[in-house]
């Protein structure tokens, strides 16, 4: 291990019992769980505002699903080297540069006058999609004791679900009176804040010379499994996420607010399932919550593709997405923390979070071409699919865990 390691080491173990004294871990969730759902807010005001972007800027459906495909690829491609950079400069600097960009591109959103602009819009958003869990992770091993860490991280993660409530219920509600742009741009206003608070709130970070960490791009071991996992959860979560308002408008018989509501049910129940699940992941025990998580969530698949014969039945599939796929992804990030390599806990998460984000890109784009057909029951059957294979990949890699025996939290 070199002497910068050591150091990076030393400074996140030391933070910790600080900031337990001091009651700081409040305000510090707060901000994190501030930090994520600006950070992938855009992902659900496209879902949200889908039917109103497909009515005013003429976006097809196929185009709706490419918005979300630019910024995951871009979250994807920039989430390694982003991940890097967090363990390098510190994640009060990079929170910082996550927030101003999310108020940028929410901004730009607003003023797109069509199909083209979006997307260059949207893929600026890839830079905080990508920045979001290595930052937010690094900041919790830094300031918390391991036996928060778990709450933590599910109250973080839940930030996430947090801006798919606001996409789907206020924001929307606030379109309403204001138009769709108004509504996105008061989103980046408050983005912005966000980041002054960031700036003011958070300690120092580190000399980028003392944080600097020398570690390889390519996932090895539990990461690997995890990011495999990530890549086929983010494929059917974001499908859903994208076309379940759209689905809603155009199957169902709901208008644009009801439909929008659909994405802030999921957003609650995502929230309710992030804290509570990652709070069970102890070690031991987490290992097996991704795949049963995936299993739970192949269920909710099916529940929507049921809706189409008996509608209310959306509203269940939208909780049960919440509760068990969404919650999948706070379980792996709890799953990182305990067991990236030392001084490398943002790059670990970065990887990760790049399986996800290229599911993200690849599953809408595939959605897209049956929603655009009206085949929303074989779209929804895929879904289903996607969650198979991801809760085969969990199970195998616990499976091949448990024969490997206990193994003991690792400082990051």
């Amino acid at each position: 291990m070199t002497a910068t390691e050591r150091e990076s080491m030393v400074g996140e173990r030391t933070a910790a019992p600080k900031t337990a004294r001091t009651g700081a871990e409040g305000p510090l969730t707060a901000l994190l769980t501030s930090a994520m759902a600006f950070s992938m807010l855009q992902l659900f005001l496209l879902g949200a505002f889908g039917p109103r972007l497909v009515d005013e800027l003429g976006v097809s459906p196929t185009a709706l699903g490419l918005t979300a495909a630019i910024g995951f690829a871009t979250a994807a491609v920039l989430s390694p080297v982003g991940g890097r950079m967090v363990d390098r400069t510190g994640p009060r600097r990079s929170l910082v540069v996550l927030l101003l960009v999310s108020a940028a591109a929410l901004a730009l959103i607003g003023a797109a006058p069509g199909p083209g602009f979006l997307l260059a819009a949207v893929a600026l958003g890839g830079l905080p999609q990508a920045l979001a869990n290595p930052a937010t992770n690094k900041a919790i091993l830094a300031a918390a004791p391991p036996a928060r860490r778990g709450s933590m991280t599910g109250m973080k993660q839940s930030g996430v679900q947090l801006g798919a409530f606001a996409a789907g219920l206020p924001l929307a509600a606030l379109a309403g009176g204001v138009g769709w742009r108004g509504a996105v741009w008061t989103a980046a206003a408050a983005a912005a804040l966000c980041a002054l608070w960031a700036h003011r709130a958070l300690p120092a970070d580190p000399s980028a010379k003392a944080a600097m960490v020398r570690a390889s791009l390519v996932p090895r071991g539990a990461i690997a499994w995890l990011a495999v996992f990530s890549l086929f959860l983010g494929c059917a979560i974001a499908s859903v996420n994208t076309y379940v308002a759209l689905f809603g408008a155009q199957k169902l018989g709901m208008g644009p607010t009801s439909a929008a509501a659909l994405v802030a049910v999921l957003g609650v129940a995502g929230i309710a399932g992030r804290v509570g699940w990652s709070k069970a992941a102890r070690p031991g025990r987490a290992e097996w919550l991704p795949g049963a998580l995936a299993a739970g969530a192949v269920a909710a698949a099916c529940l929507l593709a049921a809706a189409l014969y008996v509608p209310p039945l959306v509203w269940v599939a939208a909780v049960a997405v919440g509760v068990f796929a969404v919650s999948g992804n706070a379980v792996s990030m709890v799953l990182v923390m305990q067991r990236a390599a030392p001084g490398r806990a943002g790059q670990d998460s970065a990887l990760v979070a790049a399986g996800f984000f290229a599911g993200f890109a690849v599953g809408p784009p595939l959605f897209g071409r049956l929603a655009e057909a009206g085949r929303y029951g074989p779209g929804w059957l895929l879904v289903a699919a996607e969650f198979a294979v991801a809760a085969a990949v969990a199970t195998t890699w616990a499976v091949r865990e448990r024969r490997r025996g206990p193994r003991a939290e690792v400082p990051a």
